[in-house]
């Protein structure tokens, strides 16, 4: 099938190599250098799924009729890249596959005519230079979505079946894991955004190497700073708790365990950025809102850390942690230098 791809990034990249791979007819949305590594040498792929040479057709924008369009830039982008693209994509089948909450919901107002589903990709993928990209931890890729009020014609779990190559993915992540068999709105709704919420705990671990530009597990190692990521996750949870959110089962993790989580003390819940960080491996996972402050870009902390801190305000909660981290990554990215873990630490309080 053909399949166009709009951000072809460290995400965007892998699952572009993984469809040219299998066979499948790609076309890649990029800029700047990227683009002109693309064209000349092709995307590169290795790491823990393997190494491959995709040979595929790259624009500024998509310039062929695709089955399927995916969008895997930052969140901040998802807007003005989906405008850029309107004219091929409005219409075409749409799978949103973004950190944070709000890429269905922003992909459905930029192409109103578009079925939208969304995606979660757990695997953990690197930038390396201009035309590479790397797999250094495989992982599941959650497909899911809802329907909203008044709409009952989005991606069904046949549709997905049809129009995304669901084998491509778990083949290269060992076991994808596919919308619900029922998919009627209520089922596709809550265990989608639960799942979102939940990859929105565990992409806290991106704040704290963006700020300091250490890997995720140098952070995870320093015991300052792995108090502020667990106090950072734990009150991402309660704010999700307060918000009515129940939280989906991924990683190993889900409802009741975060619950659980958020009540425990300090001292005992640094065991679950230890146990992201053992999943990680021993290959430097920077994380990727630390790749965009190496690349210069403006990160997505605003729809990371930033939206547990939006949800806080409408559900009358508290998130002075994930606050002051949003504030230390837009100084680092306006600065142009990193802090110490000590200036760090300065620079957040901590309650027990």
């Amino acid at each position: 099938m053909r399949i166009g791809i709009i951000g072809a990034g460290a995400v965007g990249g892998v699952i572009a190599a993984l469809l040219d791979k299998a066979g499948h007819d790609v076309e890649v949305a990029a800029r700047g250098a990227q683009l002109d590594a693309i064209r000349a040498s092709g995307l590169q792929l290795d790491g823990a799924w393997g190494s491959h040479v995709a040979r595929v057709a790259a624009n500024e924008t998509l310039t062929l009729t695709a089955d399927l369009i995916i969008l895997t830039t930052k969140a901040q982008d998802a807007r003005a890249a989906l405008h850029a693209n309107n004219a091929l994509v409005n219409g075409t089948p749409l799978l949103v596959v973004q950190n944070g909450l709000a890429g269905i919901r922003v992909a459905r107002e930029g192409c109103p005519d578009s079925p939208v589903a969304g995606a979660l990709a757990l695997f953990a993928a690197s930038f390396v230079a201009p035309g590479r990209v790397t797999v250094t931890a495989g992982a599941a890729t959650y497909i899911g979505g809802e329907s909203p009020p008044g709409r009952a014609t989005e991606l069904s779990t046949q549709a997905l079946s049809g129009a995304i190559p669901l084998a491509i993915l778990d083949s290269a992540s060992e076991g994808t894991r596919s919308a619900s068999a029922d998919p009627s709105v209520s089922s596709l709704d809550g265990e989608f955004v639960g799942a979102q919420w939940t990859k929105l705990i565990v992409n806290q671990i991106n704040a704290l190497p963006a700020i300091t530009g250490l890997s995720a597990q140098d952070v995870i190692g320093n015991r300052q700073l792995r108090r502020i990521m667990t106090a950072s996750m734990r009150e991402a949870v309660r704010v999700g708790l307060s918000a009515g959110v129940r939280f989906g089962s991924l990683l190993g993790l889900n409802h009741s365990l975060l619950t659980a989580f958020s009540r425990l003390p300090l001292w005992i819940g640094q065991t679950l950025p230890r146990e992201l960080a053992r999943r990680m491996g021993d290959t430097p996972n920077p994380g990727s809102t630390l790749q965009s402050i190496n690349r210069g870009q403006t990160t997505e902390i605003d729809y990371l850390n930033g939206a547990v801190v939006d949800t806080a305000i409408v559900a009358s909660a508290k998130a002075p942690v994930n606050t002051a981290l949003v504030t230390l990554v837009h100084e680092v990215e306006a600065r142009g230098s990193f802090y110490s873990p000590a200036e760090v630490a300065a620079r957040v309080s901590l309650h027990r």
